[in-house]
């Protein structure tokens, strides 16, 4: 049974089929790059991304369908509103990275509200103040997801308002453990329960893809890190995966046990909902690394030192090492386990006999040493061993960044063969909703890594501690900040 999968990213929307034996084909792609009206504002055409949302399903199906389900993941806590009676978006969607509520946030910390501007709350309670002061009935409110699926099922013409637990959670809406809105944060922010999605299962069946030939169920739907865990067969506690794109995500599977919290740790990961199935929810926890890709694309962009970001690993694999320089990817702050948003990166060490061919390597291990620290708070925080490190995204095409982060960890790290594993993860959770995979135990066997590297070498970590304690409070005003 083939799964039909929607993938919408920061920058592009696509669907491909993914087949009962694990592969990905039959891909259709279209361009949707957020609207940056000034620097921290971010916004969605949401609109235009309904519309890309039915082509590609609709090209990925004349290539490979007929399909037996729908499966959709998305980027997480960006926030759309619409008119149900219309089913017009009622202005800009707010992408997660939008920055325009982080003064409300600090706001409501005075009042004994933590919220992040990353989260959906206050972009929901902005689009509403400035678009539906009145809050209309008919007013929806949703994530990505949400906003695909209703586009899916039909739109004003009968489309369904749900999401799933992974999507939820990272809101600020929900509460912890019961996962169940937050009626302190709705009251606050004049957010009507009306307008919320209703939960269902990461995994089961929502309703008919009626916008779609045949239209097949949707089966699966799960936030993009969660459906990158899945992909990667991590669903056991202790199995871990790490993404790296633009920024860093690791995410750990730690089972069914809710936590006792769901703020920040003291090792500085967040709890997540991994994935809903059967009405039993899976944990996990999440590390966050602002910097990652974004470092490479530093050295394209600005200093102008390479052609375009795959040529990293050719100029860095003709030396055999930095030569002394240490660079920390702290360019937007540094995230996990420090959260200090008035970090800069640092580049130390330099020497006449460093020239651009260690620059670049010293990127790519300082993206790798900082990808250890993400694997060092994750096993502080959940109290387990990694034993290895499954891995996606664009910088795992990168072959001495694979090798640094395997030497950095010190365990072997697994390449997915599926450059992003969130569509391979939504097709798993579409899959077993229809019986592709009976489980998740059919989802771990299903694993098989591209190609696994063991440490070849010992990074001197204390060093690399001490180069990010000299990176940290540049900014001391942005220091202070806590979200």
């Amino acid at each position: 049974m083939s799964i039909l999968v929607v993938d919408v990213g920061t920058s592009s929307v696509r669907a491909a089929i993914v087949r009962p034996d694990a592969t990905v084909g039959d891909v259709a792609r279209r361009p949707l790059p957020p609207i940056v009206p000034f620097e921290g504002l971010l916004e969605i055409d949401a609109a235009a991304l309904a519309t890309a949302v039915l082509d590609v399903a609709a090209e990925a199906l004349a290539r490979g369908g007929p399909v037996d389900a729908v499966g959709v993941t998305a980027q997480r806590a960006s926030t759309i509103a619409w008119d149900a009676a219309t089913g017009d978006p009622l202005g800009p969607g707010l992408g997660w990275q939008d920055l325009r509520t982080a003064g409300t946030c600090l706001e409501l910390q005075g009042e004994g509200l933590r919220l992040s501007p990353n989260e959906s709350a206050t972009k929901a309670a902005w689009l509403l103040d400035t678009f539906d002061p009145d809050r209309r009935a008919t007013t929806r409110i949703g994530t990505v997801d949400s906003w695909v699926v209703y586009t899916l099922t039909g739109g004003a013409d009968g489309g369904v308002h749900v999401t799933d637990p992974s999507n939820a959670a990272v809101t600020g809406l929900l509460s912890g453990g019961r996962l169940e809105w937050r009626d302190e944060v709705l009251e606050r922010l004049r957010i009507p329960r009306t307008a919320l999605p209703t939960l269902v299962d990461s995994s089961g069946r929502v309703a008919p893809a009626a916008a779609l030939p045949g239209a097949p169920p949707v089966c699966g739907i799960a936030g993009d890190q969660q459906a990158s865990l899945i992909g990667q067969g991590c669903v056991r506690p202790g199995m871990a995966k790490a993404t790296f794109g633009t920024g860093g995500m690791l995410d750990l599977c730690t089972g069914p046990g809710a936590p006792a919290s769901t703020a920040r740790s003291s090792a500085g990961c967040f709890p997540i909902v991994a994935w809903r199935r059967a009405g039993v929810t899976t944990w996990g926890v999440e590390a966050l690394m602002l910097s990652a890709g974004s470092a490479v694309d530093w050295l394209v962009d600005d200093l102008g030192v390479l052609a375009d970001a795959a040529e990293s690993a050719t100029v860095a694999a003709t030396v055999a090492d930095a030569g002394g320089l240490v660079f920390v990817p702290a360019l937007s702050g540094l995230g996990t386990p420090h959260w200090d948003f008035g970090a800069r990166g640092t580049l130390l060490g330099a020497t006449r006999g460093a020239g651009r061919a260690q620059l670049v390597r010293a990127v790519l291990e300082g993206v790798a040493a900082a990808g250890a620290d993400l694997v060092e708070a994750a096993e502080a925080d959940a109290g387990v061993t990694i034993d290895a490190l499954r891995v996606d995204g664009g910088m795992s095409a990168n072959a001495v960044f694979v090798q640094a982060l395997a030497d950095a960890c010190q365990r072997p790290v697994e390449v997915s063969p599926q450059l992003e594993a969130t569509t391979l993860g939504a097709g798993y959770l579409a899959g077993m909703a229809v019986g592709t995979w009976r489980d998740e135990d059919d989802v771990a066997a299903a694993w098989r890594p591209a190609r696994t590297v063991e440490p070849a070498s010992t990074p001197d970590r204390d060093r690399w501690a001490g180069a990010v304690e000299r990176a940290r409070r540049w900014y001391p005003e942005l220091t202070a900040l806590e979200f």
